[in-house]
């Protein structure tokens, strides 16, 4: 499938593309868990060999990611101490109050198919080599999680970030990276409810391998009803078919 993408679209060398696309997960990974207070202000951060481990790859993937996020001010490196949250980490673009409550999962859901569908439309439209690569490094990294009965909602976010930004559209990143610890909320619920003897894991796989092809193949309307189907699968397996009454 990687030669065939970089056949249609001009990619760049397959390793340096995989290598960006890995660190690109590394990045929003920790981002997700400096947003959500799971390090905060001057805490030290694992070390690369920990963080590494906990993401499957391999250390130079990390320096890469970490060091975009030095680039953005989010961390400071001490030498011989390693890497620390900044006590002002990067101020986001957008802002939204945190989630509160079950009705405020389903707002964020609600919002997700207001913007997400149409920037799958738009990556299957002016998607490239290297954002191709950096969808696909995603969905390795959820392929791999899949085969061992996990689920990574760090690869996850990443995937559906990766299309907002083939959409060569910034707003649309932009509002995804502002709802990245919103959806994280429902992300990792959504992870919990899929494990267990029914798992349900191999048929998300498959919803987003799904996505991706209609993206990689130009297929803009395909791109797009297949992600909203996405959404919408994701919402009632959360929520069982049973949504909330927002109107009180």
């Amino acid at each position: 499938m990687e030669s065939a993408v970089q056949e249609a679209v001009g990619a760049e060398p397959q390793g340096q593309a995989r290598a960006s696309g890995l660190a690109e997960g590394v990045y929003h990974g920790i981002l997700s868990e400096i947003a959500g207070g799971t390090y905060g202000e001057n805490q030290k951060l694992p070390s690369e060999n920990e963080l590494a481990s906990r993401y499957k790859v391999s250390r130079p993937v990390v320096r890469a990611a970490l060091e975009r996020l030095r680039q953005e001010n989010v961390i400071v490196s001490r030498q011989g101490a390693g890497s620390f949250v900044r006590s002002q980490g990067r101020a986001p673009a957008l802002g939204y109050a945190p989630v509160e409550s079950i009705a405020d999962i389903q707002r964020c859901y609600e919002f997700r198919l207001t913007i997400e569908p149409e920037a799958a439309r738009y990556a299957a439209l002016r998607r490239n080599g290297p954002a191709l690569e950096r969808i696909l490094a995603a969905l390795d990294l959820m392929n791999t999680a899949t085969r061992q009965q996990q689920h990574r909602d760090d690869a996850d976010f990443a995937f559906h970030l990766a299309i907002a930004e083939a959409s060569n559209n910034h707003y649309y990143g932009a509002s995804l990276q502002a709802l990245q610890s919103h959806i994280a909320v429902g992300m990792k619920i959504h992870g919990l409810a899929l494990l267990g003897p029914n798992s349900g894991l191999q048929g998300v796989l498959d919803e987003h391998r799904a996505i991706f092809a209609a993206i990689r193949d130009g297929d803009s309307e395909t791109a797009r009803d297949r992600m909203h189907r996405h959404i919408c699968s994701s919402r009632d397996r959360l929520f069982e078919g049973r949504m909330l009454d927002l109107s009180l």
